[in-house]
């Protein structure tokens, strides 16, 4: 026989077992340099990103060092990045300029209490959209589809017409109403609704469940990464408004949200780039509370919603 082969007798019968390679192992052998190679290429990935990264953060970095420079030294030549004096005494300066305490609270209400009833609707018509059977339901979901194609400036007119026939102008509720009923948000969650296997509901219906019951026990726990990431939307769109703020507000002292509070500090008597910049910084503050709260649920919820290029 040869070297390469082996023979077993058993029974007067012989097999030949198969040829082994020789010298062969289970695996390929790493090339040399192969490590040092993919560590540089991971060095590199990281540096570019690091690069990016720092060009996004530029804009922030300069306003939170302006935010802290003395007021003759804005616009000092040459420019600098950090001023002779950090002044504190800006960000105080800023809540006594203005009431800006105020602006922050009307804000705050006005964006809650949007996202909060945009969450219900569209939770609602996203389980109705998606799991109820009624005519011409694609057809209405079509038609509230084509309300995304349409600018909303081109609605500011029309929108203030209406407000101001029932009464609502320079109201809080003018500020949250014509915005809550958005075909975005229906999207979002009819398209998770359609994820979710008719399984479930049918193990709901099993159990005695209703229609209502199933939506608050079965679906609405289940869609609340989704409603998440529509929240953080939702919120972020009402707290940075300012073209339908600035037509229906008339008293801006007592109902002005953030962005009409920073634009007056633009005034006859000049601007303040300082306290511009400190009011600015402040405004942040909410809107990055909420994305590091709801981090989880986003990462989840741009995943299930098909945000996520699926």
């Amino acid at each position: 026989m040869g070297s390469g082969t082996r023979t077993i007798t058993a029974g007067g019968a012989g097999t030949t077992a198969a040829p082994r390679r020789t010298g062969a192992g289970t695996g390929r052998r790493p090339r040399p340099g192969a490590g040092a190679g993919s560590r540089a290429r991971r060095a590199i990935g990281y540096a570019l990103l690091c690069l990016i990264a720092l060009l996004f953060m530029a804009p922030l970095i300069y306003m939170v060092a302006t935010s802290l420079k003395p007021d003759s030294e804005t616009f000092s030549n040459p420019p600098t990045l950090w001023g002779s004096a950090i002044q504190w005494q800006n960000y105080a300066d800023v809540f006594t300029y203005l009431p800006f305490a105020r602006f922050i609270l009307n804000g705050v209400l006005v964006a809650t209490l949007g996202t909060a009833v945009n969450l219900a609707v569209a939770a609602f018509s996203g389980y109705a959209f998606s799991r109820l059977r009624w005519r011409g339901r694609n057809l209405v979901f079509l038609l509230f589809l084509v309300t995304l194609m349409i600018p909303q400036d081109v609605l500011v007119i029309p929108m203030y017409v209406m407000m101001q026939g029932v009464g609502w102008v320079d109201t809080f509720q003018a500020l949250i109403l014509p915005w809550a009923f958005t075909a975005l948000g229906a999207f979002l969650i009819r398209q998770f609704f359609l994820t979710v296997p008719q399984e479930l509901d049918d193990a709901a219906r099993v159990d005695g469940a209703g229609t209502v019951r199933t939506f608050f026990s079965v679906m609405l726990p289940l869609a609340r990464p989704t409603l998440a990431v529509l929240a953080v939307f939702t919120f972020i769109s009402y707290w940075n408004s300012f073209l339908w703020p600035l037509v229906v507000i008339n008293d801006v002292d007592a109902r002005a949200t953030i962005p009409l509070g920073l634009q007056a500090f633009f005034g006859q008597q000049g601007s303040q780039w300082n306290l511009v910049m400190a009011a600015s910084v402040v405004s942040m503050l909410p809107t990055v509370i909420i994305l590091v709260l709801l981090q989880k649920h986003l990462v989840r919820g741009i995943v299930t919603s098909g945000l996520g290029g699926r």
